[in-house]
């Protein structure tokens, strides 16, 4: 943690996205770029440590905050938001930026995210991490988790404001994982509930038969015991999509208390795809010889017998 404030913080910058204000920090230099994208109700804050040890390794790493999130626009408009206009605004970064190409890692909101920004423009994606996707298996665990908090910002907004006021108060500068949770509390109800609103309301990610054409190299990163983020999930996935590999994590909190095995595959897997021609990162899976449980990937990860319904 101490590294963590001694470390100098990137400035924030901006850009117009159809009509709203984005937010972003930049590490490094160069023409290999690795994007990455927040979980739900979270920020650009909860990849720091990841951002900083991909700039060590070369990278240009650039955090975004989605619309609704962070030092981003927040309106309070459920029809503002969609996983499909998510989809978007990796792409108008890159475009601002005048990037052709990234490597984008994502984290449950962020996976989601990387996976319709592959479905709309599958040239600008050169490899993509995708950590916790929700996809079927987590529809009905995810509303029934999500739905009390949703009512309880509904009709609950007044205490809910003043606490999250009190929240904001609180200096938790350098404190890790810490700062990363408290910004759910610290977001005003209005704008939190618009976002929960537009995204459970609407497609929560590709389908699947989208899903199985997108071709970006991809590292499907799983965890057990998750309802939310079940590991069927991450399992189906890496069925459907043609290039894909799944690493499977202890847990929920591996990349966030004890990253360093989990950042070595990630490290090696964004090397990886910037090592290949364009296009031509990874290697493909065939569809027709499932890998058994335990079989090595070319990054250590490991491919599982699926098991979803």
């Amino acid at each position: 943690m101490d590294s963590e404030v001694r470390m100098p913080v990137p400035e924030t910058r901006y850009f117009n996205f159809e009509g709203h204000r984005l937010a972003y920090v930049e590490r490094g230099a160069g023409k290999r770029v690795v994007v990455l994208l927040h979980a739900l109700l979270l920020s650009k804050r909860m990849h720091r440590a990841l951002a900083r040890e991909l700039d060590t390794r070369g990278y240009r790493v650039i955090s975004l905050d989605l619309l609704g999130h962070g030092e981003s626009d927040r309106p309070a408009d459920m029809t503002q938001h969609s996983m499909q206009r998510y989809g978007r605004m990796p792409i108008a970064l890159l475009d601002h930026l005048g990037i052709e190409q990234a490597v984008f890692l994502g984290t449950s909101l962020g996976a989601n995210t990387t996976l319709e920004t592959a479905a709309v423009a599958p040239e600008r994606v050169r490899g993509m991490v995708i950590e916790m996707p929700v996809l079927d298996s987590a529809i009905i665990p995810a509303a029934a988790a999500f739905l009390p908090v949703m009512i309880a910002m509904r009709f609950g907004a007044p205490l809910m404001k003043a606490s999250s006021a009190v929240v904001r108060r609180v200096p938790t500068a350098g404190l890790g994982l810490l700062d990363t949770v408290l910004d759910w509390p610290r977001s005003e109800p209005e704008p939190a509930l618009a976002v929960l609103q537009g995204l459970f309301f609407d497609r929560i990610a590709p389908p699947k038969g989208v899903r199985r054409t997108i071709a970006p190299p991809a590292l499907v990163i799983g965890h057990p015991n998750d309802p939310v983020h079940p590991f069927a999930d991450s399992d189906e996935l890496v069925r459907e999509l043609p290039n894909a590999r799944l690493l499977e994590a202890e847990s929920i909190l591996e990349l966030r208390l004890r990253p360093a095995r989990l950042t070595s595959e990630i490290a090696a897997f964004v090397d990886e795809c910037w090592a290949a021609p364009a296009g031509r990162s990874g290697r493909a899976r065939s569809k027709s010889a499932p890998a058994k449980r335990g079989t090595p990937t070319r990054t250590g990860a490991t491919k599982r017998p699926s098991t979803a319904a």
